[in-house]
């Protein structure tokens, strides 16, 4: 089996199990937070405003401009790749888009990239929890293949734990 036939094959599984319209509101509801990493950049943002600690809001702001850089560097992985959206017949897409282009998932980036970069600052298990809710809607919504959110963690981790000044607990050193 090839590769691109086990992705089509989970983004059928994903737009056919588990749909009500309540859910598919819900979950579009949710990833539209994550919209141009909307969300995370105003967690980061928050975060450096309200802590006491000039440390802790380095981190903060070091965490916004990993997470702005991740989004940067996936848009520009996205028009070098130019993979189109998926297309299921019978099957739109439940969430509107920005482009027409798929891979890899920003929302999967720049949420693996904040989780990674503010898990010293916010507790890691819920950041992961919520990474992993923004990828998987991508697939739910009919807008990425799963490959899609797959190389968007990756590519939002490794941005994170590459940036400079980051160390083994996600915060600055």
């Amino acid at each position: 089996m090839r590769l691109i036939d086990i992705d089509r094959a989970g983004l059928v599984f994903a737009r056919t199990r588990g749909h009500t319209p309540r859910l598919e509101r819900t979950v579009a509801a949710y990833s539209w937070l994550g919209e141009h990493a909307a969300c995370w950049l105003a967690l980061g943002l928050v975060g450096a405003l309200v802590t006491g600690d000039a440390g802790h809001r380095r981190c903060w702001l070091r965490g916004v401009r990993i997470v702005a850089g991740a989004y940067g560097l996936n848009q520009a992985v996205k028009f070098a790749v130019r993979r189109r959206r998926p297309e299921l017949e019978g099957f739109p897409p439940l969430t509107p888009v920005v482009t027409r282009l798929s891979f890899p998932s920003a929302h999967a980036t720049t949420s693996f990239a904040a989780a990674r970069a503010y898990r010293g600052l916010a507790p890691a298990c819920l950041l992961y929890l919520a990474a992993g809710a923004f990828a998987v809607s991508r697939p739910y919504l009919g807008v990425h293949y799963p490959g899609d959110v797959v190389a968007g963690a990756v590519l939002g981790t490794a941005v994170a734990g590459l940036w400079p000044g980051v160390g083994t607990a996600g915060a600055a050193v």
